[in-house]
């Protein structure tokens, strides 16, 4: 049985979603959910789901305590799900080619510092792009620039808002994001 620790942001909507796949499988389990946002609602699900969370400083993840602690919860895959953060080099280094983050468009475009949530769509439907979707990439030093694992695609509709394209992204993750994760440890990535 693999760990999961997942970090997030915001809401914890695509953590929840992960928590559930496998809960009561025996490939892998969410054993941390982690936020440097002490009111992030992802916190609360995770209570709810009866995962351990954890809030920590941006001093916390710098200067090694979370490593550490990733470390003493045995983890073996690290999920970023709306987490906004750069991650340092000494957890990337510590974790090669085993952090995984999804991204609400199509990378390489519309990634970045600052492209998240609806600023992503907004770029994306002002472009006169056609489609949009997801990417699953490996986490490097920089934001949203690590190898691509997995893409899905959606159409970009005539008359979309960037709500209307955020739901049908979010459609994708809740679809994509589990299966991929699972595939992922499945075959030993």
């Amino acid at each position: 049985m693999r760990n999961i620790a997942i970090f997030a942001s915001g809401s914890g909507s695509n953590a929840e979603n992960i928590v559930n796949h496998f809960k009561g499988g025996n490939i892998a389990r969410v054993v941390l959910i982690l936020s440097e946002n002490e009111d992030a609602y992802v916190l609360e699900r995770a209570r709810k789901l009866n995962v351990t969370s954890i809030h920590f400083s941006l001093e916390e993840l710098k200067n090694g305590k979370i490593l550490s602690t990733l470390k003493y919860y045995s983890i073996d895959m690290i999920v970023l799900a709306g987490f906004l953060k750069l991650f340092p080099q000494s957890i990337i280094e510590a974790f090669p080619q085993k952090i995984v983050n999804i991204h609400p468009a199509l990378l390489p475009k519309y990634g970045g510092k600052g492209m998240y949530g609806d600023r992503v769509h907004r770029a994306v439907i002002e472009a006169g792009e056609s489609e949009s979707g997801i990417t699953i990439h490996y986490v490097n030093q920089n934001y949203d620039d690590g190898g691509i694992i997995f893409q899905a695609r959606c159409s970009i509709l005539s008359d979309d808002k960037p709500e209307t394209l955020a739901q049908r992204v979010h459609q994708l993750e809740y679809e994509y994001f589990p299966k991929v994760i699972e595939k992922m440890l499945r075959e030993g990535y």
